[in-house]
């Protein structure tokens, strides 16, 4: 899987399958028998990266500050993206479709999202009137301009999301 990010974060989605088996020191056999194609190893590579993150959500429940921890966690999925704008354009310049691969996990996510969200809002610290389909959008018109021809500066955007949540006194 390293070999795979590497590649890809490296070459796009060009790169031949051969290619990262011989990067990972395995022969091509072995990478075809656990992913028949790019796109499964695609899709493997997004997944990991996306449980990563629900564990750091469902991590950030035992957070005793509410606000803290749901606005850890949407730091931690902007930053994600931010690392990793090179593997997500190569894959939206295939004409993958990430979201449709790992609707399921993306889903789980976005379900701690909201359950940290709730308990902030619970807590009082942030408005009630804010779902989370909205925030979770966002979050992705955050990640979208990190790859805009004029990209923003996330700490900026994170600030102003921040702002804009926090109850008003």
């Amino acid at each position: 899987m390293q070999a795979a990010r590497q590649a890809f974060a490296a070459e796009g989605f060009g790169v031949p399958l051969d290619e990262i088996a011989r990067r990972a020191g395995v022969g091509p056999g072995t990478l075809y028998r656990h992913f028949p194609t790019k796109e499964a190893l695609f899709e493997a590579i997004v997944r990991e990266r996306l449980l990563l993150l629900v564990e750091g959500a469902k991590a950030a429940r035992s957070r005793p500050d509410a606000a803290g921890a749901l606005f850890g966690v949407i730091e931690a999925i902007v930053a994600d993206a931010q690392a990793k704008t090179e593997l997500i354009d190569a894959l939206t310049g295939a004409g993958i479709d990430v979201q449709t691969e790992v609707a399921a996990t993306a889903a789980k996510l976005r379900e701690e999202v909201d359950a940290l969200l709730r308990r902030a809002q619970h807590e009082g610290s942030i408005r009630d009137d804010v779902g989370a389909a909205e925030l979770m959008a966002l979050i992705g018109g955050v990640i979208l301009a990190l790859r805009g021809p004029q990209a923003i500066d996330p700490a900026r955007a994170l600030a102003v999301i921040r702002d804009g949540l926090r109850r008003s006194a």
